[in-house]
């Protein structure tokens, strides 16, 4: 039996054309059905898993955009800038670098590779800062690309953004040139790098060989112990794959927690259907957020349990989870996620941006390596300066962001996002609006085309 638990507004795979959309209950999944005039009906599976999508949702007051970027003429999704019906502010802005790189990996939002157009000088990358100053504010920077990394020039594009007043400024990277070339690494801490955003599938070769197309766990290893030499946080970010990763899920933290003196969290990535393989996927080719989280309570032997795990503060709920602990050793974790929403409480988006930005500045940081024991005193902690000194320097944070393709785009959320992409132009876009491609490959946003490239991951 099927019922309609929420209605909101998508988009046709094939024209971009605005149409309604419903989520249905069926069998204790939900899905997003749709239907546009010319190209018929699309149903995907968009949550699934022991948590409930209704207990899930959180109460929340819209923020308003202070400083728009672009007048709203056609409605969202088509007037991204940020506009005035958008309902958050930047928690990140994702400044790309360059769409050269060093991979050809199976999956890529960018579609990324190595012979692409000329890299933006350091004059337009100092004016796509300016544009975030000027319509956002002092956010958190991530510089991506592309891989950021083939840039001899990154130090100086990091420190460039340092002198204008940004304190945190991440590098999403799949670490190749950080693991061969220690020099490199070293240039970038002085130049102020805080953190990166560690491509890191998984704990066995074949993971990298199916999605990367070549064998990087040496590679992988060798980067977390250069960033651990030179004091920088990282984070690894895995793409979660059915039949290729998920379930690998368990080893990755146990990798991460391995390594607590240098990794600060796991960010999980679950596959998203745009970019270099913007086919039609199958339900089974999926794993939705709650799917997740029972795997991470599950191959973690409930180190990390499901009600550890909470909705967003900032983004739309449907959109991430986040749990944070602090460590005490490996079998034990402190459990210290709030759950703001409690009781009916409304939460101000405004205010869930603030903590955001907050949170992942001084969470994702390095830690005091100095004072690192590899484990808490088992006594009590008292204190307030106790209290952040664990914080600090024993936090570790599980996390993860469904992205949105074109088969399960969701405008309202899409209004509530914080991560925006720079435009070449100095907009703010929302980063699945700015990845998201057709059935054909085009982007909405994104200036370059693409070729359908099916991939067999068998």
């Amino acid at each position: 039996m099927k019922k309609v638990i929420f209605k909101t507004e998508s988009l046709c795979p094939h024209c971009f054309k605005k149409i309604p959309a419903e989520k249905i209950l069926e069998d204790n999944k939900v899905y997003m059905e749709k239907y546009c005039a010319e190209h018929g009906k699309f149903k995907t599976i968009i949550w699934s898993g022991s948590t409930s999508i209704e207990s899930w949702i959180r109460n929340k007051e819209r923020a308003h955009i202070k400083n728009p970027n672009k007048s709203v003429e056609k409605g969202c999704p088509f007037d991204c800038g940020l506009c005035v019906e958008h309902r958050q502010h930047t928690c990140t802005a994702l400044i790309e670098v360059t769409q050269r790189c060093n991979l050809n990996c199976s999956f890529c939002f960018a579609n990324s590779c190595a012979d692409k157009e000329r890299d933006p000088s350091i004059e337009k990358i100092k004016f796509l800062y300016e544009e975030v100053l000027k319509y956002s504010g002092k956010c958190n920077i991530q510089l991506s690309g592309g891989e950021p990394t083939v840039r001899d020039d990154l130090p100086q594009i990091i420190s460039l953004g340092k002198e204008l007043g940004f304190s945190f400024i991440q590098v999403n990277t799949n670490g190749i040139r950080m693991a061969q070339d220690e020099e490199y690494v070293r240039e970038l801490k002085e130049a102020g790098l805080d953190s990166i955003f560690l491509q890191f599938d998984g704990t066995n070769n074949s993971i990298y060989k199916k999605l990367r197309g070549a064998e990087l766990l040496d590679l992988k290893i060798k980067v977390v112990e250069n960033c651990k030499k030179y004091n920088i946080g990282v984070v690894l970010v895995p793409t979660l794959i059915p039949d290729v990763n998920v379930d690998n899920i368990g080893k990755i933290i146990d990798f991460a927690l391995d390594n607590i003196s240098t990794v600060r969290g796991v960010h999980f990535q679950p596959v998203s259907y745009f970019g270099r393989i913007p086919e039609m996927p199958r339900d089974e080719q999926r794993i939705t957020l709650p799917e997740l989280m029972d795997n991470i309570e599950k191959q973690t032997n409930g180190k990390f349990k499901l009600n550890t795990m909470k909705p967003p503060g900032c983004e739309n709920a449907l959109c991430s989870f986040h749990g944070n602990y602090i460590y005490k050793n490996k079998d034990e974790l402190i459990n210290i996620t709030k759950n703001s929403s409690c009781c009916g409480k409304i939460e101000k988006a405004e205010e869930g941006a603030i903590k955001a930005k907050e949170f992942v500045s001084r969470n994702w940081s390095s830690r005091k390596l100095d004072t690192f024991k590899g484990k808490l005193s088992s006594r009590k902690v008292t204190s307030w300066d106790e209290i952040l000194y664990s914080i600090k320097n024993y936090s570790f944070s599980i996390s993860a962001m469904a992205f949105q393709d074109v088969w399960n785009i969701d405008l309202e959320r899409v209004k509530d996002c914080c991560i925006h992409v720079v435009s070449p132009e100095g907009k703010l876009i929302p980063f699945c609006m700015y990845n998201l491609t057709d059935v054909q490959g085009n982007y909405m946003y994104r200036k370059s085309q693409i070729t359908n490239q099916k991939i067999d991951l068998t």
